[in-house]
């Protein structure tokens, strides 16, 4: 299965740009797949879907420039080897609060002597076995492991999770986050910008990328001046209710004249 190397794009400096796809839709996946992103992120922590609609939004996107990556709910290692084994490119995992959890996780995305991940070959991402040794001998380079930045605790042990080799990503969570500090929703308060600029200086120092995910596309200049370069704006989701709405209310407008 051929891999989009967002992992070497990142070491490279590039600005990569995504979004969430979190209504678990195989349609929608291919919809955003094509429109020009870099990469999509599929969600089971939040999002409707489950872990048996994972494997059809993958083969949606598989024929697009995009890569899909994956947010698992845990570090557990069965679920991201499953999800691996599906074809996922990357994996997300939510509320690491230290570099031993962010080694879990790193664990689970790599073969020995990388990591614990379990051999299978039989699977889709080897192309069910014909390209098994290929994808054994890239995984290192290209998959990519994403830890989100989310709780206070972890504030106070950025530089070592920055540190664990295999980290490719401090991905911060602005909704928790910021719940966390008792700043729910306060994107400009001091705590909340303190905590950006002390991830994004974790990640720098380690030679690794920063990410975020926002909304409004006004966001985009604040957090990239900032060196944020894994930047997510939006969500299939909202995308539909955005245009729903826009056109329902447009409709309305017409019938009041």
């Amino acid at each position: 299965m051929k891999m989009k190397n967002l992992k070497q794009r990142l070491k490279r400096g590039e600005t990569l740009h995504g979004c969430w796809l979190n209504l678990g839709s195989s349609l929608t996946a291919e919809i955003v797949g094509q429109a020009g992103f870099d990469w999509v992120l599929i969600d089971l922590e939040h999002g409707a879907g489950s872990e048996r609609d994972v494997i059809y939004q993958l083969q949606a996107l598989q024929s697009s420039p995009t890569a899909a990556l994956v947010r698992v709910e845990s570090a557990e290692a069965p679920r991201i080897q499953r999800i691996l084994d599906m074809g996922a490119e990357g994996i997300m995992c939510p509320k690491i609060n230290n570099a031993a959890e962010a080694q879990k996780v790193i664990s689970g995305l790599h073969y020995p002597p990388h990591g614990n991940r379990g051999v299978a070959k039989m699977v889709r991402a080897t192309s069910f076995g014909s390209d098994f040794d290929n994808y054994y001998q890239q995984a290192p380079d290209t998959i990519l492991g994403i830890v989100q930045v989310e709780t206070r605790e972890v504030l106070n042990h950025l530089d070592e999770v920055a540190a664990v080799e295999g980290v490719d990503v401090l991905f911060i969570g602005p909704a928790d986050l910021s719940m966390e500090l008792g700043i729910f929703g306060q994107f400009d308060h001091p705590m909340f910008k303190e905590a950006l600029q002390e991830t994004v200086n974790a990640a720098r120092k380690a030679g690794k990328a920063t990410g975020i995910l926002f909304f409004n596309p006004a966001d985009y200049q604040r957090y990239h001046d900032l060196g944020i370069r894994f930047i997510a704006c939006g969500a299939d989701a909202t995308f539909v209710a955005d245009g729903a709405r826009a056109l329902a209310q447009k409709l309305a407008t017409f019938r009041q004249s």
